[in-house]
């Protein structure tokens, strides 16, 4: 029997796109949908809404007497833990949502797909920060903004600095490259949806940043490098690669600039 005529000897190998192609995700993921996500978005920024109030109140009941929980729910440190704790309870939601009522592995459908080479992405992440450092002379950015409170002593800015490398770009990765931007690609296009998913990313931080346009203008652009990085690798570990390096990069020169955190002094 001549092989080629029977099926079962011919290997099928999946159509890849070329390497670098801007792809939206295929018809099999997100498994999810936009309310979904929209769910999620709700417990992820209210979450330490109430987090930080239930903290503030057992804080003035057992530890500071002396001040009301809504000047505790005004320090740092106690917003800082209502985050993490709210964060937690995030992921086991995303993964009981994946795993639980769509079956599907979590890591897999959220394209995950850690990178084998990080030094490049990380280089990456570097170059952008200092490029957007530079890009940031030619617009209007006030001195001061409400997040600056959170390194005006030593305990809070190490741990926000902790965070701001760990645990707080892996949620961001999660909920916007692996949750919010198949959702959007799927249903407007791949050029839409980045541009979509970096803007929702640039207004979350509009609050920390005062709502100074020019300053929430580059954290879209930041959204908007991490979102490309997103699709054209098909990876969420790629840009959370890159986030971490922006990050972290940023954290060394404001650690350098204000000599251990002991004052805080502007990057430019």
């Amino acid at each position: 029997m001549d092989p080629l005529q029977n099926s079962e000897w011919l290997p099928v190998a999946p159509l890849q796109d070329p390497p670098g192609s801007l792809t939206p995700p295929s018809s099999s993921g997100p498994v999810w949908n936009g309310w979904d996500v929209l769910k999620i978005a709700v417990f992820m920024f209210l979450a330490p809404f109430f987090l930080d109030i239930l903290l503030s109140l057992a804080a003035h009941k057992f530890v500071h007497p002396g001040l009301s929980w809504q000047q505790l729910a005004q320090k740092p440190v106690i917003e800082l833990c209502a985050e993490v704790l709210a964060y937690i309870g995030v992921i086991f939601y995303m993964v009981a949502l994946v795993e639980g009522q769509y079956h599907r592995r979590f890591l897999e459908a959220i394209s995950w797909n850690w990178p084998r080479k990080v030094g490049g992405l990380a280089a990456l992440g570097g170059v952008l920060l200092f490029a957007l450092q530079g890009l940031a002379h030619l617009f209007p950015i006030p001195k001061n903004v409400p997040f600056e409170e959170f390194f005006k002593h030593p305990p809070e800015a190490y741990l926000t600095s902790i965070l701001a490398i760990s645990f707080g770009p892996l949620m961001e990765e999660l909920f916007f490259r692996g949750f919010l931007y198949p959702v959007l690609a799927r249903k407007l296009g791949t050029v839409v949806g980045i541009l979509l998913t970096a803007l929702a990313f640039g207004l979350l931080h509009a609050t920390q940043l005062g709502f100074a346009w020019g300053a929430v203008f580059i954290i879209f652009l930041v959204g908007l490098a991490l979102t490309i990085v997103r699709a054209v690798t098909n990876s969420v570990g790629c840009s959370l690669v890159v986030h971490i390096a922006y990050n972290s990069t940023l954290t060394i020169l404001t650690f350098i600039a204000t000599s251990g955190f002991t004052h805080l002094e502007r990057l430019n």
